[in-house]
């Protein structure tokens, strides 16, 4: 508590800072480029330009916020029915030190030049268009004043770069139809228009934003002039056809291992402007098949891993449809919580039947999703709003015994909904919003009846600025509830994201008897966000026992209450040696609702990029009151030691062709219980603009001597047995990118594996919140525990009368992902992909040691699952 207190008073000088800064909107007023033609060529010399003015008049924000730039640049703007053009003028007196690095859609590598049109005007959003000196194009939707950047969205648009004696040159044609307005006679739209020169790693600005501004889309300039424009609808179709061979082990009679399958495969995306201010967009048989692998990871907690969506469908628009739990800059163990997680959608089945010796199973990697739809609108009053609907097939495995099938359904059909409205208020100075969601299961088999028929969640979330947007207050409330059979909900209760079960939890209890369940959860904050060097953030999060979401969300556990605090500083100009300086300050105290704290903490972090571009970041943290809920997993509370934690890295300038960066984290612990040790490099090396080559190899140490292993009932309780564990994790992950054209694009991923955790010194808990450390367990002696190695199970006779046995929890895994794809976008929004995407896991046999030598061999001598595709999608655009 004292570190608590001593935090907030470090916290209140810097609550106490206040300066603003307030630069004066810039405006440019276009014309319509009349009867003329606009040739998209990189070269202005069509007469329609000659209607508009330059504008120009950059200013630089970094390195140095607020001073001109090292070169000039000027943009011209003109329109037609269809179309807004832009002529970008990027001026060098050394135009041979151009850096034209090629890269895929939305690289953003070398130097560029971005238009970011806030259409709609509202202050909050805006589309961002961007084209490097190589051709490559890049664009992103811009959300949250500028707090977010999408770059799942892909527009239809075009532009030409050339260069010549005096710097380089961008002409760029974007559609109206891909762009969201009012309809008004005259317009007037948000615009900014943004410079990189990459070999000094310096950006300028025609509408200057100083860097400790809050927020960036509300401080644009304005495009003025735009008159008798009008609204686009959108129409927009795409068929795939989809040709795929699996080839695999083959295993002598298994019918479902011949060692290659066949399959072709057709569905449609399409994207439909209902008016414009609606979109509707749909899906039919979606494939995902030239998806990047997921990494690579072992949990050994109870808590699921957080897996990003990868899925072209799905992340296009997320942020519409995002309702985050808890928004907070100091992040937290609750910081992914959110309503709508997509990745729950297509999983893997939730059922996986067990199978006697002599049958065969053919079970589904995935549920297939039959079609979804979203509707997504804003309109000129500030309204926005999602809706969107997904339908997922019920999936049944089939089991061969003795050439008889059979079918055992593995997933019921299940439809999942979710919908999020918003309203801007006092032009985007204040937002109030609400978000619901419904997932529904027809569940016909009773072997399913451990999952929820029907599941709902929904909330109300605001956000209030004042003082330009550089104070805020946030927050929202949330509820769920779900319905099941009492094996569903019992199996809720139970599940490692409650543990009513808890011995020590007397405010909670598991009702077998219940068929539904109803929790809340929210947060509230405060913070500066802008107009100081000095940001600062301080609120709290809870999440009810019964708060469960994770039907169609995401959320690691209910049962808390924490509060949290973040303040932060940054350089706006160079200080002597430094580039740039960034450091934060991070606090965090945690309780459970029965009062108990189960977490203090103070993190903290400081970042220096120097004047020859290299980086070095370095922090650490000190960890109290370490009480884990779920550790014993339904036993009781569990008192972990203290523990305190270090890391750091440094980073070269990655501007060059040759760049790396390496660090390492070390952490210990309290008594000797144990320390982790992490370490990492990478190297990324460009031979050429159009080759792109990293490796990024890991490695990682645990030794914890409280690792949870097994819980056995002896007849006279519960015996909960945790164990020293000596962990040994390492892998590489490489990516190889060669870029024929902006359109053409080779690229490689791969990444080994491997991990081995040996345990021993195994103890049972006794006292597990005693304030001495010695007595929260019993070490077994030599005379109460013995091995048997033909049955790999220990046997445990110690001084309480306990007799019980359990497996050796040792493991040994090795694992490689790979994707192979050519991507070749032969028209503009028409793709072809040819894929191949390998997967080998499973040991010949277990490590003798943990070496590089075993690792090799046992990587290439798992049996190797491969996936050969063909991929066409062509788009029909109106």
């Amino acid at each position: 508590m004292r570190l608590y207190f001593t935090t907030l008073l470090l916290l209140s000088p810097f609550i106490l800072l206040s300066q603003q800064s307030k630069e004066e909107k810039r405006l440019y007023t276009t014309a319509p480029k009349g009867d003329n033609n606009i040739t998209i060529d990189g070269v202005f010399d069509d007469d329609a330009w000659n209607n508009v003015e330059w504008a120009s008049d950059f200013t630089q924000r970094q390195p140095i916020d607020g001073a001109p730039p090292s070169q000039k640049t000027a943009f011209k703007v003109t329109y037609d029915e269809k179309y807004i053009y832009f002529a970008i003028r990027a001026f060098d007196t050394a135009p041979d030190s151009i850096v034209k690095r090629m890269s895929r859609r939305d690289g953003f590598e070398g130097d560029f030049v971005e238009v970011n049109i806030d259409s709609y005007h509202d202050l909050t959003n805006a589309f961002s268009f961007t084209v490097s000196v190589s051709g490559v194009i890049g664009d992103e939707a811009i959300s949250l004043d500028g707090n977010n950047w999408d770059q799942s969205w892909d527009p239809i648009w075009w532009a030409k770069t050339t260069v010549d004696n005096e710097g380089w040159n961008a002409e760029i044609q974007i559609p109206l139809s891909q762009l969201r307005f009012t309809n008004n006679d005259h317009l007037t739209w948000g615009l900014q228009v943004t410079r990189r020169l990459f070999r000094k790693n310096e950006r300028s600005y025609w509408q200057y934003i100083p860097r400790d501004a809050p927020g960036w889309v509300h401080n644009f300039g304005e495009l003025t002039g735009l008159v008798g424009i009008k609204p686009q609808k959108q129409l927009e179709v795409a068929p795939y056809v989809l040709a795929r061979n699996d080839r695999g082990p083959k295993e002598e009679g298994n019918p479902y291992k011949t060692g290659s399958e066949y399959s072709i495969n057709a569905g449609v995306d399409g994207k439909i402007g209902i008016t414009s201010d609606i979109t509707f967009d749909f899906t039919i048989n979606p494939d995902f098949g030239q998806v990047e692998a997921d990494p690579s990871q072992l949990n050994l907690s109870t808590f699921e891993i957080f897996l990003q969506e990868r899925r072209p469908f799905f992340i296009e628009g997320r942020n519409t449809l995002s309702f985050n739990a808890t928004r907070s800059r100091a992040g937290g163990s609750f910081s992914r919580d959110n309503l709508i997680y997509t990745r729950r959608i297509g999983k893997s089945p939730s059922y996986h039947p067990n199978i006697e010796d002599g049958q065969y199973l053919d079970q589904p990697n995935s549920v297939p999703i039959l079609g979804a739809y979203k509707l997504t609108g804003k309109n000129k009053k500030g309204f926005a709003f999602g809706v969107m609907q997904n339908f997922t097939a019920q999936t049944s495995a089939e089991i061969d015994t003795n050439g008889e099938k059979s079918k055992k359904t593995v997933e019921p059909f299940t439809s999942y909904l979710v919908g999020r409205a918003t309203q801007d208020i006092n032009q985007g100075n204040s937002v109030i919003g609400v978000a619901f969601t419904s997932t529904n299961r027809s569940i016909s088999d009773n072997h399913l009846n451990y999952l929820h028929k029907n599941a709902y969640s929904g909330g109300v979330d605001f956000l209030h600025q004042w003082k330009d947007r550089a104070y805020y207050i946030q927050g929202n409330v949330m509820m769920s509830h779900v319905e099941g059979e009492t094996e569903a909900i019992t199996n809720t209760q139970r599940s490692a994201k409650h543990f009513f079960q808890r011995p020590d939890a007397d405010y909670v209890s598991v009702d077998s008897t219940a068929t539904s369940l109803t929790g809340t959860g929210g947060y509230l904050k405060f913070g500066r966000g802008g107009g100081s060097p000095v940001r600062y953030e301080i609120g709290g999060t809870w999440r009810s026992p019964q708060f469960e979401i994770n039907d169609v969300g995401f959320m690691n556990h209910a049962d808390l209450m924490d509060q949290w605090s973040r303040v932060s500083y940054q350089t706006l100009q160079p200080v002597g040696i430094f580039r740039d300086i960034n450091a934060a300050l991070r606090q965090y105290l945690y309780f459970d609702y029965g009062g108990n704290i189960t977490y203090l903490g103070l993190h903290g972090g400081v970042d220096f990029q120097f004047q020859n571009f290299w980086r070095f970041e370095t922090g650490g943290s000190i960890q109290r009151q370490r009480l884990n809920n779920f550790k014993l997993r339904g036993g009781p509370a569990f008192l972990n030691p203290n523990r305190e934690e270090v890391w750091w890295n440094i980073g070269s300038d990655d501007r060059k062709k040759l760049s790396f960066y390496f660090g390492n984290e070390y952490k210990f612990t309290q008594f000797d219980a144990g320390e982790n040790f992490d370490a990492w490099v990478g190297l990324n090396y460009r031979p050429i603009n159009a080759i792109e080559l990293s490796i990024n190899p890991f490695f990682s140490y645990n030794s914890d001597h409280l690792q949870y292993v097994t819980t056995e009932e002896n007849g006279r309780g519960n015996n909960y047995i945790l164990s020293r564990i000596e962990q040994h994790t390492t892998g590489v992950t490489i990516r190889a990118n060669l870029i024929l054209r902006p359109n053409l694009s080779i690229q490689y991923y791969a990444q080994p594996f491997a991990s081995k955790g040996d345990y021993y010194d195994f103890k049972r808990v006794e006292q597990a919140k005693a304030s001495n450390y010695n007595d929260r367990f019993h070490q077994f002696t030599s005379d109460e525990i013995s091995y048997n190695s033909t049955t790999e199970e220990y046997t445990v006779i110690d001084s309480q009368g306990g007799n019980y046995n359990f497996g050796k929890p040792d493991f040994d895994v090795v694992e490689f992902n790979s994707n192979l794809v050519l991507r070749w976008e032969y028209i503009p929004g028409c793709t072809f992909f040819a894929v191949w995407s390998q997967g080998r896991n499973g040991l010949q046999e277990p490590f003798r040691e943990f070496s590089l030598d075993e690792i090799v061999d046992n990587v290439f001598s798992a049996p190797a699952n491969d996936v050969f595709m063909l991929k066409a999608t062509y788009r029909f655009r109106k």
